[in-house]
């Protein structure tokens, strides 16, 4: 019996979602062209609702895929005028013995430094490895950077042709190159950690595979570049913050704030590797941002186990991650902790300055309330919680913040 539609289109979801970086991935390095790769892998899934749905779903769906996107690639090729000088690589795309892999190469970490090239702005760079590698949609990548979906996807398309006119090498740099990269390397795997904590549309609240996904690219990174203190710091952070994932959600999948959560559930092998981690990375006295938010992360968690927080202590790695980094996130962060230092009153005087930078960032205004809380303004905190919960995504968050308005 045939599969249903809805399963075939299960299926393919499941497989968009979970592989969809790794196929791309592999379509770039051998078509050599970001577009069309992206082309093809769409075409083949569109193939695939068809076919799957006559012939059941293929036993390696991800291999037959990238057979399919490849014959894409092909009759592109065969259209195009120059049809003779693409005859090496139609051969090479067209070997049976390659097109239906049982696994495909993991190039995920290659294209990143590939993505991460110099000749395109650091934004550029780090918003076209996030489509390719990490498979975020613009509007993922949109939100991310707090830019409108529309001006993104423009500057998706230019860094696109970019790359194509400068004849930028779709190959893995040789050690030399890597160091201008890295940062730009460990933001990327860093955003998409942060966009499993941000699910979205997304079914899951937490989308575990892609914070795994994160972690294990950056320790590929410590195994290629050991003794770099910032990647070190970059899995501390994740670790610290993964580790808590169990306790993110009640039993009925309820939102948990991190002052709520049942510490009994967070990983302590994870807690116990990050701690450790981050120690190795400041004894080598290179501070850098990723063994910052680490460092705040440890006090967190510190502060989950004893029922101590030190504010104080998280206010001043704010001031000196601030000075790294002066973005509105990074200020709407520490406003918040002064708050916790200073009093409601001075943390809302520190958000009033971001009002303008982050009006459509939904944590601002979730910050704002709780802080109009404290302060005995509760006609402001409702209507910043109204903001709050019209530009939130997740819907676990957005019952917690529900639920905190109408307490009021």
């Amino acid at each position: 019996m045939a599969p249903s539609s809805q399963n075939v289109a299960a299926a393919l979801a499941a497989v968009a979602r979970e592989d969809r970086g790794r196929l791309l991935s592999a379509l770039v390095r051998r078509i050599e062209s970001f577009q069309l790769a992206e082309d093809c892998l769409q075409d083949a899934m569109e193939s695939a609702l068809v076919h799957w749905a006559r012939n059941g779903v293929p036993e390696n769906p991800i291999g037959w895929l990238l057979r399919v996107a490849q014959r894409k690639a092909i009759d592109r090729f065969r259209r195009d005028a120059r049809f003779e000088e693409k005859v090496a690589e139609l051969a090479a795309l067209d070997d049976p013995a390659a097109s239906e892999p049982a696994q495909i190469p993991d190039e995920r970490l290659a294209m990143i430094f590939t993505c991460c090239h110099p000749a395109l702005e650091e934004k550029s760079r780090v918003a076209l490895t996030l489509r390719t590698i990490g498979g975020l949609t613009t509007a993922e990548i949109a939100r991310a950077f707090l830019d409108r979906e529309a001006a993104m996807g423009q500057r998706l398309s230019r860094a696109k042709k970019k790359i194509a006119a400068a004849g930028i090498p779709f190959a893995v740099p040789d050690e030399s190159n890597w160091q201008e990269r890295l940062h730009s390397v460990l933001l990327v795997i860093y955003l998409i950690f942060n966009e499993g904590y941000s699910a979205g549309t997304s079914d899951a609240a937490v989308r575990v595979n892609l914070c795994e996904e994160a972690i294990f690219l950056a320790r590929l990174v410590d195994d290629l570049r050991p003794g770099q203190a910032e990647v070190e710091g970059l899995i501390a952070l994740m670790l610290l913050s993964h580790a808590r994932r169990g306790a993110r959600l009640d039993a009925q999948g309820a939102f948990v704030p991190l002052g709520d959560q049942n510490t009994a559930l967070w990983d302590v092998a994870q807690i116990r590797e990050g701690d450790e981690l981050l120690d190795v990375a400041v004894a080598r006295g290179a501070a850098g941002p990723f063994q910052i938010q680490a460092a705040i992360s440890a006090l967190h968690v510190q502060g989950g186990l004893t029922g101590r927080t030190d504010w104080r202590q998280i206010l001043l790695l704010y001031d000196s991650l601030h000075r790294l980094e002066p973005t509105p996130v990074v200020a709407l962060n520490r406003a918040v902790a002064l708050a916790e230092v200073a009093g409601a009153e001075t943390g809302l005087q520190a958000l009033d300055a971001l009002s303008t930078a982050l009006g459509g960032y939904q944590p601002y205004h979730a910050a704002r309330a709780a802080l109009l809380v404290d302060a005995g303004q509760r006609a402001q905190a409702r209507a910043a919680y109204d903001q709050a919960i019209a530009l939130c995504a997740d819907e676990a968050q957005r019952g917690y913040l529900q639920r905190q308005r109408d307490r009021l």
